[in-house]
């Protein structure tokens, strides 16, 4: 898959869920885990089975103003809102970083502010952050995994062949003329 993407959360309530959260992201492969307004303290998240902070960076950002995020790289709010896109409807940035909200609360209004894409999964009501995420992830990684569009009917040997994964030639060096 190209581009790169990180998973990260608002505030904290409740630590196991952060761990979850933390463990998703590192399932689907994201390449960094953030936090703003709390930091995530690994000895309270023990539902990160995984070690995930053994693996990849994680950055906790004391404040909004402090947030850094790779140039290019998006800020999409995964939140309630009237104006948010629903997910089966948006089209994910190559170069993303998915913030998720405290379970308590709601993704502060400074980072709302920061977010280039609100996205919200169309559900009846709020779900676990861990769960969101893992839905999230998931959608992203269906929309630009390189996976064919799924079959008009069912089948029941299956869908369609799953491309080869790209594979990197050799440098091209071209010589200057």
């Amino acid at each position: 898959m190209r581009g790169y993407f990180a998973a990260g959360i608002d505030g904290v309530s409740k630590p196991m869920n952060v761990g979850n959260l933390v463990r998703i992201a590192h399932a689907f492969d994201a390449n960094f885990f953030f936090s703003v307004n709390a930091p995530v303290k690994f000895s309270d998240a023990e539902s990160d089975t995984s070690r995930s902070h053994r693996a990849m960076p994680v950055y906790n950002f004391e404040t909004v103003g402090d947030l850094r995020l790779p140039i290019g790289c998006e800020l999409v709010g995964v939140e309630i809102t009237e104006e948010a896109v629903e997910l089966p409807r948006f089209r994910h940035p190559l170069r993303a970083a998915y913030v998720f909200g405290a379970e308590r609360n709601s993704i502060s209004p400074a980072v709302l502010d920061r977010c280039r894409h609100v996205v919200k999964i169309p559900m009846r009501f709020s779900i676990n952050v861990g769960m969101a995420g893992a839905i999230v992830l998931y959608d992203r990684l269906i929309s630009l995994g390189g996976y064919p569009a799924r079959p008009i009917t069912s089948q029941r040997q299956g869908g369609a062949e799953v491309p080869e994964p790209h594979a990197w030639g050799k440098p091209v060096i071209r010589s200057k003329k």
